[in-house]
């Protein structure tokens, strides 16, 4: 028979449950036992682009780290606020995460008017890798980014640029070329990035901006001409390629692969998501996977990485201002 003490107890138990008695946190035990299901991966582009088959090493990865299913989930469309959108709303407890290009996370706020979401408000879990933009041209249209400089000057809006749409790093890049520049040229859309470069090569447009994935080889074999990278460096896999900076100071655009949470998602789960995805891309066979996308691994923590995305939102709002570009 029970003594009323006992009863009083177990009562107590039942009612506030033993986390709450224990001082453990609500949620605890499920972040212990984190991940016991299937994870989910939102990429809100296309599958076979760069940050496609990103998102698919990280899933590897983690799947044979953790015997459990890791999905990538492509919800395209609207310059990936769809796919930005459903991460957004989604339960914060690590089973679904956002990869995405800079666009989702740090620059589609400032260019559309009512995003049903606060990019802001996501919990970074690291910046993957990334790597510069590339200034191409169609060979023999200038020698380098001061003469392409002059050729617009001389004949404003004449020059045309491609690019994959509005609010796009190729979009922006351009733009801020012609602000640090006092230039004008006329912007072409194309549905994507190797679209407007088989223009580029044909002579229908002038120049674009790509990532190195997109344009190495075209680079390499002569079908497009290199004249500045958007890094604050010198790319080592275009080592002889001067930096736009070396030309034009400030000018800085860069194209990198960031995961992130739901908001709220807690921070033990945000912790051991970053620290399974950095030493497990580490790994040389996962490093070798990300450097054959022309990209470098940043692998960076979680505070890091709010950092980063804080200050290239701030970089890109105050080019967008600069460019005259208002929220639609």
């Amino acid at each position: 028979m029970m003594n009323a003490r006992g009863l009083t107890r177990r009562s107590l138990l039942a009612t506030l449950g033993w986390g709450a008695l224990s001082g453990i946190p609500a949620g605890a035990f499920a972040q212990n036992s984190y991940p016991d299901r299937p994870i989910r991966i939102i990429v809100p582009f296309a599958a076979g682009g760069a940050v496609d088959v990103m998102a698919r090493i990280v899933a590897d990865k983690l799947g044979e780290a953790w015997k459990q299913p890791v999905i990538v989930d492509n919800r395209v469309g609207a310059s990936g606020n769809i796919g930005a959108e459903a991460v957004a709303r989604a339960e914060p407890d690590g089973y679904t995460l956002l990869i995405a290009p800079p666009g989702p996370i740090a620059i589609n706020q400032h260019l559309f008017a009512g995003l049903r979401f606060d990019p802001a408000a996501f919990v970074p879990v690291t910046i993957i890798a990334g790597g510069p933009n590339i200034l191409v041209t169609r060979p023999g249209l200038a020698a380098n980014v001061a003469e392409l400089i002059a050729l617009a000057r001389a004949q404003p809006g004449k020059l045309t640029y491609g690019s994959p749409g509005k609010g796009s790093t190729p979009h922006l890049s351009a733009e801020l070329l012609k602000s640090l520049s006092g230039t004008e040229m006329t912007h072409v859309p194309y549905k994507s990035v190797p679209e407007a470069m088989r223009d580029v090569m044909s002579g229908q447009v002038d120049l674009t901006f790509g990532t190195q994935v997109d344009a190495f080889a075209l680079i390499q074999s002569g079908r497009l001409q290199a004249l500045g990278t958007g890094g604050t460096a010198r790319s080592p896999l275009l080592s002889d390629v001067p930096t736009i900076a070396e030309t034009l100071p400030g000018f800085v655009s860069t194209v990198w692969y960031g995961a992130v949470a739901p908001p709220r998602t807690p921070t033990p789960i945000v912790e051991k998501l970053s620290t399974a995805v950095s030493s497990l891309l580490r790994e040389s066979g996962s490093m070798a996977r990300v450097q054959a996308l022309q990209s470098m691994p940043i692998l960076n923590s979680p505070a890091e990485a709010a950092a980063f995305i804080a200050a290239e939102s701030e970089r890109w709002r105050r080019a967008i201002l600069a460019a005259g570009l208002k929220p639609e």
